[in-house]
């Protein structure tokens, strides 16, 4: 009966920690910081005003729920530099900064 008793108390234990684990990953994964990829018209509209914006070069990445901004658009340019341009909701420029992974790299 001890020995049931001591494997039943592990197993709870082991519970316990499995779910505290779970609460601690979803909490960690929630809130507003998705990092969701731009996707459907909103991205062509957020492309087309980031590379106007730059004046050129390639969208190679997106984002929604930015910590600076409604969109983020990550835009190389033709030279290899890469510039992070802010959105508002509207697709209106709110900023722009040069990547500094980039900078770092030249």
């Amino acid at each position: 009966m001890q020995r049931r008793t001591k494997t039943i108390i592990a197993a709870a234990a082991l519970g316990t920690v499995v779910v505290a684990g779970a609460g601690i990953t979803a909490a960690d994964s929630g809130g507003d910081d998705t990092e969701a990829p731009i996707a459907g018209s909103d991205l062509e509209r957020a492309s087309a005003a980031a590379l106007a914006h730059t004046g050129g070069g390639r969208v190679t990445g997106t984002e929604i729920g930015d910590e600076e901004s409604y969109y983020e658009v990550e835009v190389t340019l033709n030279g290899g530099g890469q510039v992070d341009v802010q959105l508002d909701e509207q697709f209106n420029i709110v900023s722009d900064s040069a990547d500094d992974e980039a900078a770092e790299g030249e």
